[in-house]
């Protein structure tokens, strides 16, 4: 079932916007680097790990690789 919706199609007020609420979380999460969201952190550490594993093999092979010569 669809959820029923009342007001006017198309117009919607949030009062975290109206309190500058949402403008102060974006401005404090760029300052300290760390999303402020449960889906930005995830994203993040997505996006790290994901620059991780390329590095992590190719240090393993060449770490492989040099243990051969020794």
């Amino acid at each position: 079932m669809s959820r029923k919706r009342s007001g006017i199609p198309g117009v919607s007020f949030s009062w975290k916007r109206a309190l500058g609420i949402s403008g102060m979380k974006s401005r404090i999460s760029r300052k300290i680097g760390i999303p402020l969201t449960r889906q930005g952190r995830q994203r993040k550490m997505g996006q790290m790990l994901g620059c991780m594993i390329p590095t992590a093999i190719f240090i393993f092979f060449f770490i492989a690789g040099c243990s051969i010569f020794v």
